[in-house]
């Protein structure tokens, strides 16, 4: 990890200055760094290596820039998107705040209003977003980060670049786009041409999970939930 953190910061340097991994999860790692032209903090999100070099970064990056285009207060902005010695990676404003996720694993059940907000807050960005025939593909706690007390929609543009530039590509890396707990039934059975409705799916699952403290569907294996999702 060490290595590629430094790896990372020669190949941003003069940009980006590289300060430390915060996050990690299936198809990217997020570091807090410095915008060095503009003096301010953000967050850059990497692919891993192995889905970089299975999508390329011409196909990734010219469709991560749809994503770029959304401009909403509940949509986490994207400020710029790149590549740099191998890495393809995509730069967000850095956020004092916590995931909902984070949220959900102290508080287990939210209050009903709190819920009802953050859903409609969440369900106002999805709208705009599909308005501009953009669907997140990926709509999960992990995703929604709050700030304030409001919630910011994060990652319109990995699941939807993964998604439209891999293809078959994420079968050679054993990934795939969308979270088995909050995948809608049309979205679990491999469908290509999603619409708003696998996001307002997702997003149904994680009201639920907001009342009650976990999500609508659970088994022992992504398959076991996802056969749930669409058999139940």
């Amino acid at each position: 990890m060490t290595d590629l953190l430094d790896a990372l910061r020669t190949a941003l340097e003069g940009r980006y200055a590289v300060e430390r991994l915060i996050g990690q999860g299936g198809m990217a790692t997020v570091y807090l760094a410095r915008d060095s032209r503009h003096d301010r903090p953000v967050a850059i999100k990497v692919l891993r290596p192995e889905l970089a070099a299975s999508l390329g970064a011409d196909r990734f990056l010219r469709e991560i820039r749809v994503a770029a285009h959304l401009q909403h207060p509940n949509i986490l902005a994207l400020y710029e998107s790149g590549e740099a010695s191998g890495f393809l990676y995509y730069v967000m404003p850095f956020i004092e705040g916590e995931s909902l996720r984070a949220r959900l694993d102290r508080e287990q059940q939210l209050p009903l209003p709190d819920a009802i907000q953050i859903t409609c807050e969440i369900a106002d960005a999805l709208h705009y977003a599909h308005t501009h025939r953009v669907v997140h593909r990926d709509i999960k706690p992990e995703n929604v980060l709050i700030q304030e007390g409001h919630a910011l929609v994060a990652d319109f543009g990995i699941a939807r670049a993964v998604s439209e530039a891999g293809g078959d590509k994420l079968t050679e890396t054993g990934m795939a786009v969308g979270t088995p707990h909050y995948m809608s039934p049309e979205q679990a059975l491999a469908g290509e041409h999603l619409d708003g409705r696998a996001d307002q799916y997702s997003l149904a699952c994680v009201f639920y999970e907001m009342l009650v403290g976990q999500p609508p569907f659970d088994g022992p294996n992504a398959m076991a939930i996802l056969a749930r999702q669409s058999m139940e």
